[in-house]
């Protein structure tokens, strides 16, 4: 699994070419969301109910390295295996540690973490999962995995997202207030299909695993656009990746408003934009192994 926000695939993203497309985006996407979103999970790191500083850590879903890093630094004598499906996210957080001469400190698999029979991934201290753990089609299996993977007393966080971002103020576009929103409800069919897990309560499913929850946290995030030209960028790659999924279901009239949002010559594209805001929760469960 990948770690990623973004739950919809790029469409026409199936074999070839377009596949490696498709990958592109969506790393470039989880930089951006790295980029963005990177006090929020330096707070959640800080937050961690620890005993002591973890040596092993297991990133599981790492996507292109933003949890990878984020513990990295919190942690300065831990190292990190990095785990993921997709070789393409794995090469370019190789190459990330790297240029941050710490490759030695990172280590990666690549592995479906919906298989029965995982890699050796080692008795970490810490387990990491952001925004991995609902894509998982058997996630209690998973997670049971994690249990038995675990050091004793070791610690499991999973950080969860609560669906796509907000970007747009309720009164734009103008020429189609409540866009964004009508966006967001068209693709809830889809995730509800494709992602059933996406926003689900964590807690009992790790405690049925064998975990204790030893704490829970909701942090709202909420950006001014201001902040970073980087959420710019970021509102319109997950804007574009939104638009796969909605299309089919949008009024043509809401798909010509969004088509300008997304065309970065229109004096209407996002980009141009001086209201963004990133609005979003990220939730976190902290659960131990006794």
């Amino acid at each position: 699994m990948t770690q990623a926000h973004p739950h919809i695939p790029h469409h026409g993203a199936q074999h070839g070419h377009h596949q490696a497309h498709g990958e592109d985006d969506q790393a470039e996407i989880l930089d951006l969301d790295a980029e963005v979103l990177a006090e929020h999970i330096a707070s959640v790191t800080a937050w961690l109910p620890l005993r002591t500083s973890p040596r092993r850590i297991v990133d599981l879903g790492c996507g292109t390295g933003a949890g990878t890093f984020a513990l990295l630094d919190r942690f300065p004598d831990a190292h990190i295996t990095a785990v993921d499906t997709s070789s393409g996210h794995l090469q370019r957080l190789r190459e990330k540690a790297r240029a941050r001469s710490l490759e030695e400190r990172v280590r990666t698999v690549r592995a479906d973490l919906d298989a029965s029979g995982w890699p050796d991934l080692g008795s970490p201290d810490l387990a990491w999962a952001s925004a991995s753990m609902h894509h998982m089609a058997h996630p209690g299996r998973a997670l049971r995995n994690v249990h038995d993977m675990l050091a004793p007393g070791g610690l499991f966080a999973v950080v969860e997202l609560a669906g796509f971002p907000r970007f747009l103020p309720e009164s734009a576009p103008e020429n189609r207030p409540g866009l964004e929103e009508r966006c967001h409800a068209a693709t809830d069919r889809f995730h509800a299909e494709h992602v059933p897990h996406r926003g689900a309560d964590w807690g009992p499913m790790l405690t049925t695993a064998g975990f204790t929850i030893e704490g829970e946290r909701t942090i709202a995030v909420n950006i001014e656009g201001s902040r970073s030209e980087a959420i710019g960028r970021y509102a319109l790659g997950s804007m574009q990746r939104i638009r796969g999924a909605a299309a089919e279901v949008l009024s043509a009239e809401d798909l010509a408003a969004l088509d300008q949002l997304l065309d970065t010559d229109s004096p209407h594209s996002i980009l141009r934009r001086e209201d963004l805001t990133v609005r979003t929760e990220r939730t976190v469960w902290a659960a131990r192994r006794s």
